[in-house]
C-alpha cells in the first residue's frame, strides 16, 4: 500500500523546546519529515518567514503545503481530531 502521507516540513533549531516537542508528536503519528534547521541554514530563515505570512519563531510546521502554525498550533490540531486527517492517517 502506497504512503498516503503528504509532504511534511518543519522549521527549527537546536535549542528550541517547542521544536522537539513538534518532532516528537510527529514522530508518534509514525510520519517522517524534513527538517530545516534555521540556525544551519541562516539562507532559509527569509524562505520561512515568507511561507508563514511573517512567522519569526520556530518551529513553523507545514503539512502538504498548508501552513500549521507552531508546535501549540499542531497539538491543538491534534486534540480536536484534525491532526490525522492532514497526516493521511
Amino acid at each position: 500500500m502506497p504512503d498516503a502521507t503528504p509532504q511534511i516540513e518543519i522549521y527549527t533549531s537546536p535549542t528550541c523546546g517547542y521544536c522537539h516537542a513538534a518532532k516528537r508528536l510527529l514522530a508518534q503519528k509514525g510520519v517522517s519529515y524534513t527538517e530545516i534547521d534555521v540556525v544551519a541554514h541562516p539562507d532559509r530563515r527569509p524562505e520561512m518567514q515568507r511561507r508563514a505570512n511573517g512567522g519569526r519563531t520556530v518551529p513553523q510546521i507545514f503539512i502538504g503545503g498548508t501552513h500549521v502554525g507552531g508546535y501549540d498550533d499542531m497539538a491543538l490540531l491534534d486534540r480536536r481530531g484534525g491532526l490525522d486527517p492532514m497526516l493521511g492517517k
